[in-house]
């Protein structure tokens, strides 16, 4: 499959069969890690890492990602550059795009990331925006796979801000993949409407299931129940009022038990706050892939940057 030259903002982007590429790309590079086998496949290649927001598994992710095939990373915190302030995007994106390779953004507005790959003219990576986090879930299918031997016909339940980027993401990717996925969120806390309805047609199209819903009952027969810090960067502010809001959502080993499986997985994207939207013994027990998954992030991130620009 050829997706040399392609930039990867949001999973709307991809086909399913775009996206199981990637997953199975990243198994194939991580099995190669694990027997000390580099690549060499961006060798010679310059890429660029801007971080408006901050980071541990995006930003060595993207880092150890473009080492392990011969590339050279080069960071550039958000402060540091002239990004819409001073220098347009346009202008910026227009500059990076004559001394790079290839980009990753990660910040807030969505809009930014999607300006830098109409204008760089390189391969532009979105490590995450107010919106979308589409390599998280890749990760996060790469950790079913490894779990369940195959990714489609299984249930992810997410629970808490159903609204954020990787509420988003899961909804969007697993819909596409053909992989059952459920909002558990209380109703101010849902997703957007034409999102859902949006990824209800591609499931429809792979043969699984979109659920919201602000009932607890929804985790029945879930594979892996996944969680989130119930406020994101930049929304400290409403910890309170969320926290409040979003509390019985909780995941912890009476949720675990509801599900009826005794081989439901949880996963968190991290950071998290243990005590809050996932309960200590749950984050540490041995159903927990959340460690797995922050390693995933590696292997598919490598993934995207060796497919889209690799040689």
């Amino acid at each position: 499959m050829n997706l040399k030259g392609r930039s990867f903002l949001k999973l709307r982007d991809f086909t399913a069969e775009e996206i199981l590429y990637l997953v199975d790309l990243a198994e194939e590079l991580k099995e190669k890690r694990k027997k000390g086998i580099k690549g060499h496949s961006l060798q010679g290649k310059n890429i660029a890492l801007i971080f408006e927001k901050p980071s541990t598994r995006t930003r060595c992710a993207f880092t150890i990602g473009a080492q392990d095939e011969g590339a050279t990373a080069t960071y550039l915190a958000g402060s540091e550059l002239q990004l819409g302030e001073k220098e347009s995007i346009e202008d910026t994106a227009r500059v990076l795009g004559r001394m790079f390779d290839g980009i990753e953004y990660r910040g807030f507005d969505h809009e930014f990331v999607e300006a830098l790959a109409q204008y760089s003219g390189v391969p532009v990576w979105n490590g995450l925006t107010d919106q979308w986090h589409p390599t998280q879930c890749l990760a996060t299918l790469l950790t079913l796979k490894e779990n369940f031997g195959h990714i489609k016909g299984l249930k992810i339940v997410y629970l808490g801000d159903g609204r954020n980027n990787v509420a988003n993401s899961l909804l969007m990717g697993c819909s596409k993949v053909g992989v059952n996925i459920a909002i558990a969120a209380p109703k101010r806390l849902w997703p957007d409407a034409d999102l859902v309805e949006e990824c209800r047609g591609y499931a429809k199209e792979a043969g699984s299931v979109v659920e919201v819903s602000d009932e607890l009952d929804v985790v029945e027969g879930a594979d892996m129940l996944y969680t989130d810090v119930w406020f994101s960067m930049g929304e400290e502010k409403k910890e309170q009022e969320r926290t409040k809001l979003a509390l019985p959502y909780q995941v912890n080993a009476e949720l675990m038990k509801r599900t009826g499986k005794d081989t439901t997985l949880f996963s968190h994207c991290l950071p998290a706050n243990k005590g809050k939207e996932v309960t200590e013994d749950v984050f540490e027990s041995e159903k927990s892939v959340v460690f797995d998954e922050a390693e995933n992030r590696l292997h598919t991130i490598k993934a995207i940057m060796v497919a889209t620009l690799g040689e």
